[in-house]
């Protein structure tokens, strides 16, 4: 019977081990175990016998398993023999120790799961310290059952958080850090379980933080001081002017590349950008690389190459452009769609053309063009065509292979608060309904930025 049982079974993977002991249970009393299982067990007859067999392994290669909290038949036979020898084995736990432990074990994985899936609400994400940190209740352990008293008892987690046992004191630390910090992590929604468990292993192996080295927080530097000093020039320089500056944004620029670095790392050889105003002038100066005389010339409202032009042109914060950008002898090339003022309609232009590119580059696997779109915050919550768009990403005449989106929370729309302009608390919760995980960071951590 074992045989014919595929990986999904419930008799499988971690139940394998429940299941040997609750049937070995009931080899010695049938009635200790509940009459459902007595009728399955029925079933098995000699096949029993063989799962018990592969509970405990060969002779060669026994297997050290046992449900937490339950007793071990042969360890118990050990310290019966080793009390005979006049030896002095450790007292055995009492039924209500173990009752503890177990217990302890279930609500620590309990709290655990629960800072997966909603740590983001605690996480310190507002520079301005405008939205309010309101505590929840299934993010504290008294929700649990534990109190003070308990914070520095051992608890057996089995490797959850890398580690096999913690105090509860360590486990909240832990949990904090890696889900409260700079970066909230929107990702317990995603349906399939390796991409969410790929998450997850990639933010608790690290704690959700990156150890740069001096020479990458040094050009992380370097791309925030270019940002920055390219807006504070225009503001002094063409004061008045509109321009929609990156100012509180600024990190938006050495995130994009790193995207691009890591992305030729990759393979990835072509990227399609689209973004709103906001911070178009300087993704152009220090992303795109597009010569600051040609901005400054659009500044004095001349055309950047008077030669192209065919009719009056477009003001400057609508423009696109292309270019090369080498890292480490692998060549990205980088098109940034023009727009018209509806922000958001390049969206499902920029997509377009990744599906186009990868198409006559052959490129099946979706792992050489990558789109990247740039979005502000009332823009994403409220214009259709970006759930219009999303709507498109799983199909199969329309798939990309994923696409970046970054939107840049202004935490205001034109002229209204965020609580006036979507119901829910961010403005990126429409991407969550297409299984996409999402990052929420302060812009005032370069690092967790980047």
């Amino acid at each position: 019977m074992t045989k014919q049982l595929d990986e999904s079974s419930f008799l499988s993977g971690g139940n394998a081990v429940f299941i040997a002991e609750l049937y070995a249970r009931y080899l010695d009393d049938p009635s200790s175990v509940d009459s459902s299982w007595v009728a399955f067990f029925q079933e098995l007859r000699d096949e029993g016998a063989q799962l018990i067999e592969d509970f405990k392994g060969t002779s060669g290669a026994r297997r050290d398993l046992q449900v937490i909290g339950a007793v071990d038949p042969e360890a118990a036979a050990a310290a019966a023999a080793a009390a005979k020898k006049g030896g002095k084995p450790a007292p055995a736990a009492t039924p209500a120790e173990i009752r503890q432990a177990q217990l302890d074990s279930i609500r620590a994985l309990m709290l655990i799961r629960s800072y997966r899936v909603r740590g983001h609400l605690l996480a310190h994400l507002d520079p301005l310290g405008l939205a309010k940190i309101e505590p929840h209740p299934e993010l504290d352990y008294r929700t649990y059952g534990f109190t003070d008293a308990d914070l520095d008892r051992e608890i057996f987690i089995d490797h959850v958080l890398g580690l096999e046992t913690a105090r509860l004191r360590d486990i909240m630390r832990v949990v904090q850090e890696t889900y409260c910090g700079s970066i909230g992590v929107e990702f317990m929604h995603i349906q399939d379980p390796d991409q969410k468990a790929w998450i997850q292993k990639r933010i608790e192996s690290i704690q959700n933080r990156t150890d740069f080295t001096p020479r990458g927080k040094q050009a992380i530097l370097e791309r925030l001081t270019e940002a920055e000093g390219f807006e504070r020039f225009l503001q002094v320089k063409y004061t008045g002017t509109k321009r929609f500056g990156l100012e509180g944004g600024e990190t938006v620029v050495p995130a994009l590349e790193q995207i691009l670095k890591r992305g030729s790392q990759l393979g990835m050889e072509e990227v399609v950008l689209g973004m709103a105003h906001r911070g178009r002038l300087n993704i152009l100066a220090n992303f795109m690389k597009k010569p600051y005389q040609a901005i400054f010339s659009e500044f004095q409202g001349n055309a950047a190459n008077p030669e192209d032009v065919q009719g009056s042109g477009d003001v400057k914060y609508h423009l696109g452009t292309s270019a090369d950008r080498d890292f480490d002898g692998k060549v990205v090339h980088l098109s940034l769609m023009p727009n018209p003022s509806h922000l958001e309609v390049v969206g499902p232009v920029v997509v377009g053309k990744v599906r186009a590119k990868q198409t006559q580059k052959n490129d099946e696997d979706r792992s050489k063009v990558m789109g990247i779109i740039l979005h502000g915050d009332a823009a994403f919550a409220g214009q259709g065509v970006v759930p219009e768009t999303l709507l498109l990403s799983q199909l199969k005449g329309y798939a990309t292979g994923g696409t970046i989106h970054i939107i840049i929370n202004n935490q205001i729309g034109f002229t209204t608060a965020p609580q006036y302009s979507r119901s829910g608390p961010y403005s990126s919760d429409v991407a969550k309904g297409h299984q996409a995980p999402v990052f929420h960071v302060n812009a005032d951590d370069p690092e967790a930025v980047v």
